[in-house]
């Protein structure tokens, strides 16, 4: 037997779906569950869901292939069993002139049309032998070809379920390692999150209570030398002019905690800075002078943190601006220190 119809090749596919459509224009509309792919495909598929493969391989030019569609294929017997899902039957149908349909029935050994074979998956064979379990060559009535195809199913489901319930069973069991494995990694993730976050809070910590301390020292440092250059400069600021020096300027000074009035007067020639200066070391001045001699503190830039300022019209007496405090206030003034306070204080 050759394929000699001379008949355009195409894929497996389209094969197919041109064997539908010849056979729909021949013998009508049908509810033939036809499988729309290749054979190789619909086999795969059957052995994958463990299901029974129909092959069915007609010859236009065979005497008894009509007869056979209208009267068995096409009853309403046939198509009910091979349409209950109960059966597991993937159908599958070609024309013999077509090539794969020839190389199949090559395979299947076909020498008489109609043909139908039935192809399941039979572990006794093997973990993945698909063998045929029925053969119906030629014609026959509805009946019998049910009855014969129901008998080879019947025979091989018992083992198709067993092999089922095993599959499930190894599919529930990886399903569950998987599960377990996720829930294992998940909580390993879980935990090393929970290590991170406890490694830097500690870190955090650490940084905090060493930033602290640093601060800490920093400040009792700065006092210490802010103490020290006070008592330095208070040493330096010249006592207050008496009677017999006319050139001077008479201060009033409200101070900023206690709101305390201070009057002193200054040599009209003294520096502006000289003014700031007995503004800030005025509580070492109160206490008045000491015999132990104070240096000025080493590496250390000491900045004025208030600024002197009339009230009305305020006049602000910035350093920067230098100048004497004659130049600067004239014969007399009262002024008001006024702390310069950072944005975080405001």
């Amino acid at each position: 037997m050759s394929n000699t119809s001379g008949r355009r090749q195409v894929n497996p596919r389209d094969t197919a779906a041109r064997f539908k459509r010849e056979f729909e224009e021949e013998y009508g509309p049908n509810s033939l569950p036809f499988f729309d792919g290749g054979y190789a495909q619909a086999r795969d598929l059957a052995q994958k869901d463990l299901k029974f493969l129909l092959v069915i391989l007609m010859s236009p030019e065979h005497d008894y292939t009509s007869t056979f569609v209208r009267d068995t294929l096409l009853s309403s017997e046939v198509i009910a069993f091979l349409n209950d899902p109960a059966n597991n039957i993937i159908l599958w149908a070609g024309n013999v002139q077509d090539s794969e349909a020839y190389q199949v029935s090559t395979g299947l050994r076909c020498t008489k049309f109609p043909f139908s074979a039935l192809i399941t998956h039979t572990p006794r064979e093997g973990a993945t032998s698909m063998s045929t379990v029925a053969r119906l060559a030629g014609y026959m009535p509805a009946t019998t070809y049910v009855a014969k195809l129901h008998s080879a199913i019947a025979t091989y489901s018992e083992q198709l379920a067993a092999v089922r319930s095993a599959r499930s069973a190894q599919q529930f069991e990886r399903n569950l390692r998987v599960e377990q494995d996720s829930a294992y990694e998940r909580s390993l993730a879980q935990d090393r999150e929970r290590a991170r976050q406890r490694r830097e809070a500690e870190a955090a910590a650490a940084a905090a209570e060493k930033k602290a301390a640093e601060d800490a020292a920093a400040a009792e440092s700065y006092a210490m030398n802010l103490n020290q250059w006070k008592h330095w400069r208070a040493a330096q600021i010249d006592p207050e002019p008496g009677l017999e020096i006319r050139d001077t300027v008479r201060i009033g000074l409200r101070m900023p905690e206690s709101a305390e009035r201070i009057t002193r007067k200054f040599r009209s020639n003294a520096s502006i800075e000289e003014l700031y200066a007995y503004v800030e070391c005025y509580d070492i001045l109160k206490e008045g002078s000491s015999s132990e001699k104070v240096s000025e503190p080493p590496n250390f830039k000491h900045v004025y943190g208030f600024r002197l300022v009339t009230p009305m019209p305020r006049t602000v007496y910035d350093l920067k601006d230098g100048g004497t405090i004659g130049e600067r206030v004239g014969r007399s003034g009262n002024l008001i220190v006024e702390p310069i306070l950072d944005e975080d204080d405001e």
